[in-house]
């Protein structure tokens, strides 16, 4: 259960993050309000996830999910540039997730 709660705490950490940027510097209250309320329930769920999770372990997966996810969204929502360089470190990032998950004891 602590996995499926850290990928939570990661899929909200994209969710705030691409509410943040839609709040335009917290100008516009539905966006403002909803990156708040992502925010907490993101460092809920992987707060649940560091009762048994390692916390070295816990932290870079749910930051690494919330990275991963967020370059994913710049490109497809925001246009952002997306190039090969960007691609090679979105895909490094994600074979350090996969091995930490795999190297983990839990």
């Amino acid at each position: 259960m602590e996995w499926i709660y850290l990928i939570l705490a990661g899929i909200l950490e994209i969710f705030w993050a691409t509410c943040l940027k839609l709040s335009n510097g917290f100008t516009i209250l539905k966006f403002s309000i909803l990156t708040i309320t992502g925010m907490v329930f993101s460092f809920v769920f992987l707060a649940q996830a560091t009762k048994i999770l390692p916390l070295g372990t816990s932290y870079a997966i749910w930051t690494g999910i919330g990275a991963l996810g967020s370059v994913i969204i710049g490109i497809i929502l925001f246009k952002e540039v997306f190039t090969l360089p960007k691609v090679l470190f979105v895909t490094l990032l994600l074979i350090g997730i996969i091995g930490l998950k795999v190297t983990s004891s839990h």
